[in-house]
């Protein structure tokens, strides 16, 4: 029995993992979760699975949470400090990091101190903190599973292959709702355009990163990480049927793909049970079902977030950290319809162009970055119309 500690439970990730619990009830359990602001599904969570704790980000909330949960033997905590509680919990065997943005460092970070496992899905965690995070995996002796679809893909497309004998890692994406949409149009896009992702189901602010194709920007430094692979091995490729996750080119020529239909569970499921697989209730792929898998590259001037990924890549040190921080400010403030689609790419350049880079030594350091980032991008938000 696999005792679980789900960072992020009613997030997309975090309901498809309890749907892969609540199917094997004899392999995996739940010792803690954690929440944002959805407390009436976190209540029923809880109702259904019996963590020993349970943690809300705001300790606001807790008064109102223990209302809900009444009669319930669960300690609820909250705030950062609920967090780690919930991340570090003495029966946990693997952490599934799945909350969304940088909000995930420190939980993430004392998760790998105390010495579990991490399933991660928070690829923010090594956006702005890479070499950190696999230094601690490495000096606390930790297994660090993907759970995002290209990451897992190209970590069992590499399974019994020598890390010498790799050419090239491509990372596929779908391109999003607007791959055909001609750039001149993209200014008009409405808040339900963008969330209208044509083959995947996810959260919020990963389907607009998807729609700006800033979610792919955010895949290459995080393969930079979990794969030890210069960025300049990595490619990307647009792919619209999402059949094929992402691919491995070898020296030999040989090019070795992860294919399925899109689901997370099939993903998520790996990682909590490598390396075994057990049933997803994933559908089954039927290739004769498709009238041909095409591919294409990326258009960088079109897709302005991920040619701004790419500049942050280059620069290093800091300005991930300060890249991926405006970023979720500025998609944020598009989502409350503060600003128009276009002027996400606007925020995250202007304020990428006010950050000298610098070096990061600790996570305290990352989370200053972090904060500067966000208050620049704040105000640079304030001064925008939509």
């Amino acid at each position: 029995m696999k005792h679980l500690s789900i960072l992020g439970s009613t997030g997309s990730i975090g309901v498809s993992t309890l749907e892969i619990v609540a199917a094997h009830p004899d392999r995996f359990c739940i010792a803690a979760m954690t929440a944002g602001k959805n407390l009436e599904l976190f209540a029923r969570q809880i109702r259904q699975f019996s963590p020993r704790i349970a943690a809300v980000a705001s300790a606001d909330d807790i008064p109102r949470l223990r209302e809900m949960c009444s009669g319930i033997t669960v300690e609820i905590r909250g705030g950062v400090e609920g967090l780690i509680a919930a991340a570090t919990a003495d029966e946990t065997d693997m952490v599934v990091a799945a909350i969304v943005g940088a909000a995930g460092l420190v939980p993430t970070a004392a998760a790998i101190r105390a010495g579990k496992d991490i399933a991660l899905a928070n690829k923010e965690t090594l956006v702005t903190a890479g070499h950190l995070f696999m230094e601690m995996v490495a000096e606390f002796g930790v297994k660090l599973y993907p759970v995002d679809s290209e990451h897992s893909a190209v970590f069992q497309s590499i399974e019994g292959h020598r890390s010498q004998d790799i050419s090239k890692i491509i990372l596929t994406a779908s391109g999003g709702p607007f791959l055909n949409t001609p750039a001149g149009q993209l200014a008009g896009v409405t808040v339900r355009d963008a969330l209208n992702h044509p083959n995947w189901s996810m959260g919020r602010k990963i389907s607009i990163d998807s729609a700006t194709m800033m979610n792919k920007g955010l895949e290459v430094l995080e393969a930079r990480w979990l794969f030890d692979t210069p960025v300049d091995k990595i490619d990307v490729n647009i792919h619209p049927q999402s059949i094929i996750h992402s691919m491995v080119e070898y020296i030999d020529g040989c090019v070795i793909a992860q294919l399925g239909s899109p689901d997370m569970k099939a993903p998520i499921a790996y990682a909590l049970s490598y390396p075994e697989r057990v049933a997803t209730g994933v559908k089954p792929l039927d290739l004769t079902a498709f009238s041909g898998l095409t591919f294409y590259k990326p258009d960088l001037a079109k897709f302005r977030c991920l040619s701004l990924a790419y500049q942050a890549i280059n620069a290093g040190e800091s300005m991930p950290a300060v890249m991926n921080a405006a970023n979720e400010i500025a998609v944020e403030t598009f989502l409350a319809g503060g600003i128009g689609f276009v002027q996400i790419a606007e925020v995250i350049e202007r304020t990428m162009a006010g950050h000298q880079a610098h070096a990061l030594k600790s996570i305290d350091e990352v989370l200053l970055a972090d904060s500067w980032g966000r208050e620049q991008a704040r105000n640079i938000c304030g001064g925008l119309h939509n």
